[in-house]
């Protein structure tokens, strides 16, 4: 198996290297954004993403076709999985700034695109957890949230 539902499997007797590239191309290609300036990372640090009546309401479907694609993309892209957690909170009613911040990611994706996922079969695999409470809380529901980093 080398490419199977937008999934590239690279193997060796080394590693193997699990990436989505041909399939973000198609993302940025579908969403207009192949020529787009590469950002260097998936979402701005100190951006709070409110429930924020005073910007405008969008296309909700190209909204979630675009979240939809990216939710897809985590498979081999957990640097994008909390951007794309915060994003998938606004399907409801997605506002202007909502899409820019989607669009960040795409342009992080821009210029990423041959990361992925590299197991090596030659070496000791130790996992490690971190937590730190109320990263960043949420300015949106108040709650304290949880992050683990490994």
């Amino acid at each position: 198996m080398h490419y199977f539902l937008g999934l590239e499997v690279w193997q060796s007797p080394e590693r193997i290297f699990l990436n989505q590239g041909k399939y973000t191309v198609e993302i940025l290609k579908r969403f207009d954004m192949l020529e787009c300036k590469p950002m260097n990372t998936p979402m701005e640090a100190k951006l709070k993403l409110l429930v924020d009546t005073s910007s405008e309401l969008i296309d909700a479907t190209l909204y979630r076709q675009i979240i939809g694609s990216l939710m897809y993309l985590t498979n081999t892209r957990p640097d994008i999985c909390f951007a794309v957690n915060t994003l998938s909170q606004f399907l409801v009613e997605p506002r202007r700034v909502h899409l820019v911040a989607a669009k960040h990611v795409m342009r992080y994706l821009k210029g990423t695109m041959d990361y992925g996922l590299s197991y090596d079969g030659d070496h000791d695999f130790t996992l490690s957890g971190y937590t730190d409470a109320d990263w960043a809380g949420s300015v949106a529901d108040k709650k304290k949230h949880f992050r683990m980093l490994f």
